[in-house]
């Protein structure tokens, strides 16, 4: 009797799709896997009918290239997930990634992706990770519309404190802005400075901004006669009194030296310095309470 040929498996991770996210049932109508290979330990599921092979680690970027790439096509990646793209992390891996197609598409509900229709800047869409994603200047722009309070300043600082744009572009395109969200958005940017090295230092400026404090300068370098000294966050030079956002990263052993000796000379060079803790900015008044205490003290000595 006559054999079948044989036919030889089917490779459970094929190299085709270990190179990036795809869709499922095209990889089963392909004879790439069958059904229960796609099953299998060795794909994660991003998206309905949507995997990528286990080598991957599962980000939020990863997720957004693969939903504009394959869950709505002809989107444009804004918002966070534009701002995680461009390389600032403003999103959880497990956020909704934000997606935008044009005014005139359907709308659309796919779980694990907010879909929006709208009208984006003209000129300010870009290719970037084989995607369409909106400039740094309209992500910030988008964020500062759709973010309250604070935090809308919070991330136009972050996209341009990491040099991706200038608040010059963002306030430019803030200007033109009209519909739901431009008002805040003019807000916000009127409001960032674009220099702060950490969103706690943006809220603690803003807190600042808010109370009967003279302003502060932000980001100002202590020089002695020697030279360079330092670079605080926030100054009152004629006062010689630093402002000093103090975040969970001094506790590292590599870094506590360093700050020691960074404080002795500024301390060296007659300054002193009044450093702020998260925990600080949960109680705003009794903090400018003792900030106002601390200058006083520096005035009278």
């Amino acid at each position: 009797m006559r054999q079948p040929p044989l036919v030889p498996p089917v490779a459970v991770a094929p190299p085709t799709l270990r190179q990036g996210a795809f869709r499922g049932s095209r990889a089963v109508a392909d004879g790439l896997l069958t059904p229960n290979q796609l099953r299998g330990p060795a794909w994660r599921r991003l998206f309905e009918d949507v995997y990528v092979h286990d080598d991957h680690p599962v980000t939020h970027a990863l997720r957004a290239c693969a939903a504009a790439a394959l869950v709505v096509p002809g989107s444009v990646v804004t918002g966070r997930s534009a701002a995680v793209l461009w390389g600032v992390d403003m999103a959880a891996v497990e956020t909704d990634v934000e997606l935008t197609m044009p005014p005139s598409a359907n709308p659309r509900r796919i779980p694990g992706v907010q879909v929006r229709r709208a009208a984006l800047p003209v000129g300010h869409v870009r290719l970037h990770r084989d995607v369409p994603v909106t400039s740094p200047a309209a992500t910030a722009l988008r964020l500062a519309s759709s973010s309250d309070g604070d935090e809308a300043v919070v991330a136009v600082d972050r996209l341009a404190a990491a040099g991706l744009t200038t608040l010059q572009d963002v306030r430019s395109l803030a200007a033109d802005a009209r519909g739901p969200g431009a008002s805040r958005a003019r807000r916000a940017c009127a409001l960032a400075d674009g220099l702060a090295q950490s969103p706690q230092e943006t809220r603690l400026r803003l807190l600042v901004g808010r109370s009967a404090l003279p302003p502060p300068v932000a980001q100002f370098t202590v020089r002695d006669r020697a030279g360079f000294v330092a670079r605080v966050d926030f100054a009152w030079p004629e006062r010689k009194v630093a402002l000093e956002y103090d975040g969970l990263w001094h506790a590292a052993a590599d870094q506590f030296a360093h700050d020691r000796r960074r404080l002795n000379r500024l301390h060296a060079a007659g300054w002193r310095v009044f450093f702020v803790t998260a925990a600080d900015l949960r109680d705003p008044a009794q903090h400018i309470a003792r900030v106002v205490a601390f200058l006083d003290q520096a005035t009278v000595r």
